[in-house]
């Protein structure tokens, strides 16, 4: 392994792994959950700070350690000693805005070492999309070995890629989406993006409609067992506990919940029929970046999102 480099892993239970298994290069951890809540492009300003510990506050009452996460980027201030930079992020799109954010911040500040990517997901033999703490030891090592160099071609799209994401028109990332990079699963991920919009003729998401048919297709104890199938069963969004119970929560209308368990009631029906669109109902206002998702709905014929009309002025 390489004596100087500096690895940036998605989260805490990636670096207590790497450390299991001897890494001793210095690891910075990236805890942040970037697909939800308002961003700008400056990530390195205080601005974008106090965004974020404003939404965690707001939205999932996280208290953020303001001091640890200075630290830990601090870690960026003394780059001249490393040769090179590996950055450990999964297949979904969790993970992936958050790649692409870490780019920026490099960019942004600015550093030019060489990149590369060690990214988990599709696994020979495998049933299921991996994630990197998921895969055994001597396929973490494989991984690592075979990780990908980014071109500069990469490097220039995470950026665009960041900076529309944190603008006010997504269609713009439609394009990307058939542009080939070393990024495997990026495509996967815009497109599980722009469907976290609510439908046009459900006010759905594709995320929250299969949450619906989840209830309607198995006998479901409580939201906790619930919750269980949503982390197993979510695609390529790869989002943690909080995040879908927040989901699983506004969705409550169409539930009916007793003692033998929760099924859907009318209204869940006629959702799942597209027989009413319950956007404003379900009122489900997370931020995206530059956009809140109620200012828009995806159109299936025109594949693309389109202003919603109730929030059209």
């Amino acid at each position: 392994m390489t004596k100087n480099c500096l690895h940036i892993t998605n989260g805490n239970s990636l670096t207590d792994y790497l450390r299991d298994l001897d890494f001793k290069e210095d690891i910075l951890t990236w805890q942040e959950m970037l697909c939800e809540g308002p961003t700008i492009p400056a990530i390195n300003s205080r601005e974008f700070l106090r965004l974020r510990v404003n939404f965690l506050k707001e939205y999932y009452d996280i208290e953020v350690n303001t001091r640890e996460i200075i630290s830990e980027v601090s870690k960026l201030d003394e780059t001249d000693k490393y040769t090179e930079i590996n950055l450990w992020f999964e297949y979904d799109l969790f993970c992936h805005i958050n790649l692409i954010g870490v780019i920026n911040l490099l960019h942004q500040k600015e550093i030019k070492k060489p990149l590369y990517l060690i990214c988990s997901g599709r696994v020979k033999g495998e049933k299921r999309l991996k994630g990197l703490s998921e895969l055994n030891p001597e396929q973490l090592k494989s991984h690592y070995k075979e990780k990908i160099l980014l071109t500069r071609e990469d490097i220039d799209l995470a950026i665009a890629l960041w900076r529309t994401y944190c603008g006010k028109d997504h269609n713009i990332l439609k394009p990307y989406i058939v542009k080939k990079s070393s990024f495997k699963y990026m495509s996967n991920c815009l497109r599980a993006h722009l469907e976290r919009f609510p439908y046009q003729k459900s006010g759905l998401s594709v995320l929250e409609t299969n949450i619906l048919n989840i209830v309607k297709d198995n006998f479901i104890k409580s939201k906790g067992h619930l919750l269980g199938y949503c982390l197993n069963y979510q695609g390529y969004y790869g989002f943690g506990d909080l995040q879908l119970s927040r989901i699983i929560d506004k969705l409550d209308l169409f539930f009916t919940e007793n003692d033998t368990g929760i099924i859907l009631n009318r209204k869940g029906h006629e959702a799942i029929l597209d027989q009413h669109n319950f956007a404003k109902e379900i009122n489900n206002d997370m931020v995206y970046g530059g956009v809140n998702r109620l200012g828009f709905q995806f159109n299936i014929k025109q594949n693309k999102l389109i202003k919603t009309i109730f929030n059209g002025n």
